[in-house]
């Protein structure tokens, strides 16, 4: 896997913090910072989402991802699936996450409650190694709402 980070404000008069990553894959997540008002050198325009914020909706994705897989895989009828998540950074550099929560919300008929919690604790434990990463200095909980269609 490879992946090349571009500042945006490399060239001419631009000034922020705005990044354009390019995945192996062939796509493109723009990233920027929040406004500074205090610095206006330092912060970003608000453009995008913020890198941390991007590292939590990868985390999201992966999760959801692995959390609709085993469900299918196990024969459920899953129509929808997605996953809020909240945290609690550091106050101080490196503000690393400290606690993660993670609330997913599935839709479908007929799935036990059971095939939910089994899902969402495969994807912890053994899939997801975005939120396995994380665990290594987050506190990562869940939570769950089934929803019959």
């Amino acid at each position: 896997m490879e992946c090349t980070v571009s500042w945006t404000g490399a060239s001419g008069t631009r000034s922020g913090m705005g990044f354009v990553a390019e995945t192996g894959s062939g796509h493109v997540l723009a990233m920027d910072g929040a406004v500074d008002e205090a610095r206006p050198e330092n912060g970003g325009q608000n453009l995008a989402p913020r890198p941390m914020e991007a590292v939590l909706a990868g985390t999201g994705a992966c999760s959801a991802y692995d959390v609709v897989l085993i469900l299918k895989r196990g024969r459920h009828d899953v129509r929808g699936c997605s996953v809020r998540l909240t945290t609690e950074r550091a106050k101080v550099d490196p503000k690393v996450f400290l606690r993660i929560h993670m609330h997913f919300s599935v839709q479908g008929r007929g799935i036990p409650d059971a095939a939910v919690e089994r899902a969402i604790a495969l994807s912890h434990e053994k899939f997801c190694s975005a939120s396995i990463m994380l665990g290594k200095t987050a506190e990562i909980t869940t939570s769950y709402k089934l929803e019959g269609v």
